[in-house]
């Protein structure tokens, strides 16, 4: 049994379900520009369903942010050691921290190894179409023959920029190749421009996010040239939908000590919905000061004054003590 047979059913279904709206709403059954809005529906289908798990892929990346100077220090303490247990005790203090600040290494590849399989499962369906088979479920003999013929500006949908001759092929595939790459780009670079604390900047994580920046816009280009055109409508839609759900992010939940972070509070401020430093500094000024009252030292007693002697009413008797003559 077909271990993609769920998802190829799945695919199936949201893509028949866009198409046959589209059809009812008056587009041509046979059209490329049906079949194309058919794939960017299933596009932001599968990209809603995976909302949640974006949205903690950013709380674990901002948290991987975060401990990377604590994560730095571990990396010293350990530094030169490399018996097996220095390595293990790294390794289980590695695997603490991360637990106890909720960050994940490979949180910014989940949303990546999710849709593989749908990514998958759509290139075998679209695969299966262009060749006219029915599909698993409901993308019928007679659909199939429909996405086989279509195409989009004189671009069949079914092609690819290998194995095509056709100028417009070309064209559009390399058209859609290069916005691929650059909205992934533009992606990464959000991330590293305006949502980097500047004590992370040279921290191990920050330096795999740079080989990101540029390894995935080439991977792309590569990859790119091989696909059908229906397939790389998926692609572009996704990486559009990322790139738009990043700055939407990025501008409202911005990582602290981040050029992102100083700008909405610049923004808040001139709103007035967060206080500026000159109306705290002066509020803390205003606010009146308890004196508190030093402790003085216990202060010691002084003697108790002598009364003076009694005056001896004879006057001319003299002291006991004075010796007599």
């Amino acid at each position: 049994m077909d271990i993609l047979w769920p998802i190829k059913w799945a695919v199936e279904l949201v893509l028949v379900l866009f198409h046959s709206l589209f059809t009812a709403i008056g587009l041509s059954t046979d059209a490329g520009i049906t079949w194309v809005l058919s794939i960017v529906g299933l596009t932001i289908v599968v990209r809603s369903a995976l909302i949640p798990v974006f949205v903690k892929q950013i709380k674990s990346q901002r948290n991987m942010m975060l401990v990377q100077p604590e994560l730095q220090k571990l990396q010293k303490k350990y530094k030169g050691k490399t018996d097996r247990e220095s390595r293990e005790k790294f390794a289980a203090e590695q695997m603490a921290l991360y637990k106890r600040t909720g960050s994940n290494p490979l949180s910014s590849c989940l949303p990546l190894l999710l849709q593989m399989p749908i990514f998958s499962g759509l290139f075998f369906v679209l695969n299966d179409a262009q060749a006219g088979k029915d599909g698993v479920a409901f993308l019928t003999k007679g659909l199939a023959d429909s996405f086989s013929h279509a195409d989009f500006f004189g671009a069949p949908l079914s092609a690819t920029f290998m194995n095509s001759s056709l100028l417009e092929v070309k064209i559009l595939a390399a058209v859609m190749i290069v916005a691929m790459t650059a909205s992934q780009f533009i992606t990464q670079k959000q991330i590293i421009a305006k949502n980097q604390n500047p004590a992370t900047a040279t921290s191990q994580y920050m330096q795999t996010q740079k080989i990101m920046l540029y390894a995935f816009p080439i991977i792309f280009a590569i990859s790119g040239i091989s696909f059908p055109l229906g397939v790389m409508f998926y692609w572009l839609t996704s990486n559009f939908w990322t790139m738009g759900q990043q700055f939407i992010v990025i501008r409202n939940m911005p990582t602290p000590g981040s050029v992102a972070h100083k700008a909405r509070e610049e923004r808040l401020a001139k709103k007035g919905k967060l206080p500026k430093q000159a109306e705290i500094e002066a509020a803390v000024e205003e606010t009146p000061r308890q004196r508190v009252q030093p402790v003085g030292k216990a202060r010691a007693k002084k003697p108790a004054a002598k009364k003076p002697a009694a005056k001896n009413p004879n006057t001319n008797q003299k002291p006991n003590n004075e010796p007599k003559k």
